[in-house]
């Protein structure tokens, strides 16, 4: 069984659909908007989007997961040490990385999104809104494809809050451990202003996703 550095199975994620990601993405920006996809995996979000018509840069730190990527040019790199010298309409952060246990870690991911985001262009964002930590409980979590997911040994500590989430396919049985940072929105404006971005809009009802801007760009795309 092949793991990333982050402890995420390949095969597992080979067999996760897109769960509604692709549609939130292509229906905030324009068509053929050109993409960077930052921790894209094995392509679960990006060939739904290179479906919907979208040029596609996906970048991760698994060559692994890349490898089984088609029809779009992928690096293979730590997210906060990407330097491409380009920049696209969209730089998409999503699987709630933002939500980054290490505050330092969280200000290296939004300092590779801007250094990325073309004149007019957007970062669109994934997150664990603060409610979400206030709600989340162990039980069952429903399907994902043909994936069942469970939520289990949930410990909060201060903003920090670690769990292990289970996956089970026909026989087969995977668990992966995680510990996420509740962010309020003071803080999320804050760290969004550390990295010369400003938050633009909420894209989902349930506030799950947002977009941001450079300070500086009064033109949203």
């Amino acid at each position: 069984m092949t793991t990333t550095p982050d402890g995420c199975s390949v095969d597992l994620y080979l067999r996760l659909p897109a769960a509604g990601e692709p549609e939130i993405v292509h229906g905030a920006v324009p068509d053929a908007a050109s993409i960077l996809e930052l921790g894209s995996g094995c392509g679960r979000v990006t060939h739904p989007l290179l479906e919907l018509g979208h040029a596609v840069v996906a970048v991760d730190e698994s060559p692994e997961m890349l490898s089984h990527i088609r029809g779009a040019e992928t690096v293979c790199t730590r997210i906060g040490d990407l330097r491409l010298e380009r920049e696209f309409d969209v730089v998409l952060l999503g699987s709630h990385l933002v939500n980054a246990a290490d505050s330092a870690e969280c200000h290296a991911l939004l300092a590779a999104a801007r250094r990325h985001i073309a004149p007019g262009g957007r970062l669109l964002v994934e997150w664990h809104p603060p409610e979400w930590f206030d709600h989340v409980a162990e039980g069952p979590g429903g399907l994902l494809g043909e994936v069942a997911v469970s939520l289990h040994d949930v410990v909060r500590e201060g903003d920090l809050l670690s769990a292990t989430v289970r996956y089970r396919a026909a026989e087969r049985v995977w668990h992966q451990e995680f510990t996420c940072r509740r962010l309020s929105f003071p803080e999320l404006s804050e760290a969004l202003t550390s990295a010369d971005l400003t938050l633009g809009e909420w894209l989902t009802a349930d506030r799950d996703w947002f977009s941001a801007r450079g300070v500086a760009d009064q033109v949203p795309i």
